[in-house]
């Protein structure tokens, strides 16, 4: 049996001055959260492409690491330009038909069966329709790129929080490439900083929690890419405005289970307002895209979560909603993006370390029960 030791005067003194030094380090790290910001964001990137790193390595025989990561840095560039050259130009064509659709609706009185003309009214009185549309036009999009181009000019004109801003952006560059290069030495040195009779526990909690996390959000990121991609093909195939828009939108609002239910009343209203400007009738476009939600859903629930993600969504809705409101209210947004790896961590720490000792106990003391019985 394990014996506390007693609160001597020296134990006293130690546990002061490690509160002290806690405390000490967290004043020092509100202190210095503006330098230490775009560092971790730099580690947070260098973490996130450190596979395609490993992968252009052994695609391309590479020994070190200096042209695997330029190599990195530039497929991720040229994909996000192509990206952009497809997509830009698609959403911005979008807006400016929903903006059409928008100040129609605020100017048309039209029936809509079993849609009573008390939430039109209710509508229009609690969003404001026109503005949101002077925000969806090609020239809004366009005094953006412009005001975007021209950021350069301010800041050559004086605008420190501007120039304060882009020098930010630069070092969090500089984190990312010097990180990526030597991430398995800085990796290293992180390992090392642990106190040697702590290492064991350490690196295995750091291991699990690494494992956890590697698998759901890389796999949880792959199928909202997926599910963000079928959905916006879905409303282009049904005519749905703003279908790439919303369509992605589901994808990112499907990186915590479930809260793609929300897009359900974006989705509503923009059938409302697509019927409203005469182009189509809204109970037609509208059980088309519940349609959609229903074919993209069981393609999720029945291939993508399954063989990408595996287990890790496998438990009961109830422990999912709990877990949610839970890490939610401790960590806000971040909180609701960790909740399930967290979540399924801590079951397999308690069927490890709780459950399965106490069956142990528990199956040796009636072996040695029936053995005196003999």
């Amino acid at each position: 049996m394990l014996t506390r030791q007693p609160y001597d005067l020296d134990r006293t003194v130690r546990l002061v001055i490690n509160c002290v030094l806690f405390i000490g380090i967290v004043w020092l790290i509100n202190i210095l959260k503006g330098v230490l910001l775009p560092f971790c964001v730099g580690c947070l990137i260098a973490y996130i492409f450190e596979p395609f790193v490993q992968f252009n390595r052994q695609l391309l025989k590479l020994k070190g690491r200096v042209l695997a990561t330029f190599v990195t840095l530039f497929e991720m560039t040229f994909f996000l330009m192509v990206l952009c050259y497809f997509i830009v130009p698609m959403v911005i064509s979008e807006s400016a038909e929903m903006a059409a659709m928008l100040k129609t609706y605020t100017t048309t009185r039209h029936q809509i069966p079993f849609v009573p003309e008390s939430l039109h009214e209710f509508l229009r009185r609690h969003v404001d329709f026109e503005l949101i549309a002077s925000k969806l036009t090609r020239e809004e999009w366009i005094k953006m790129i412009e005001e975007g181009l021209s950021t350069s000019w301010s800041v050559i004109t004086g605008s420190i929080s501007l120039l304060l801003s882009l020098f930010s952006w630069i070092i969090v560059f500089l984190y990312v490439v010097f990180i990526m290069i030597d991430y398995e030495r800085i990796y290293t040195g992180f390992r090392r900083m642990v106190m040697p009779k702590y290492r064991h526990i350490v690196f295995k909690i750091a291991h699990d929690v690494k494992v956890s996390m590697n698998h759901y959000f890389r796999g949880q990121a792959l199928v909202a890419f997926i599910v963000g991609i079928l959905f916006s093909i879905g409303f282009l195939i049904i005519g749905l405005p703003l279908a790439v828009v919303l369509g992605m939108f589901i994808g990112l609002l499907n990186m915590v289970p479930y809260l793609q239910l929300i897009s359900l009343i974006p989705t509503t209203l923009i059938c409302i307002v697509c019927s409203v400007s005469g182009n189509v009738d809204f109970w037609p476009l509208f059980w088309e895209a519940m349609a959609v939600y229903i074919i993209v859903q069981a393609i999720q629930d029945l291939i993508l979560t399954p063989k990408i993600i595996g287990k890790a969504m496998s438990m009961n809705p109830a422990i999912i909603f709990l877990s949610l409101s839970i890490w939610g209210t401790l960590l806000g947004l971040i909180g609701l993006i960790i909740a399930i790896p967290l979540t399924t961590l801590l079951l397999a720490y308690y069927d490890e370390y709780i459950i399965k000792p106490h069956e142990s106990r528990r199956d040796t003391t009636l072996q040695t029960h029936h053995s005196d019985k003999e």
